[in-house]
């Protein structure tokens, strides 16, 4: 059985940091590729960041690009999410997501 255990999340000021994590079992982890993606408030699910299984190519949206980072400990079997110079547009419920399976969400508000 899937499951994916995001935590990491708060509240944090415009310009902070944060880094989000997600525990994965019931899956080969390493061989598949993960995602980030965000549900702000009112509005639907936005894709974030993707990392492909060898760890080696990233891909992100242009609202986060330069500003997070995606990575992966395939030993420990969880996906990572740096998130800085973060602004208050940033403040969703954000999941990691493989296939069609996402975890519970980690709440992160961006707000002074």
């Amino acid at each position: 059985q899937v499951q994916l255990v995001e935590s990491g999340g708060g509240l944090v000021q415009p310009g902070g940091s944060l880094r989000l994590s997600c525990a994965a079992s019931g899956f080969t982890f390493s061989m598949y590729s993960m995602s980030w993606v965000r549900q702000a408030p009112g509005k639907g699910l936005e894709w974030v960041s993707s990392i492909n299984s060898g760890g080696d190519l990233t891909t992100y949206a242009n609202s986060v690009k330069g500003r997070f980072t995606i990575s992966r400990d395939d030993v420990r079997k969880t996906l990572y999410l740096q998130m800085n110079s973060l602004k208050p547009e940033d403040t969703a419920v954000y999941y990691c997501r493989y296939g069609v399976s996402r975890g519970q969400g980690t709440q992160v508000t961006v707000s002074s």
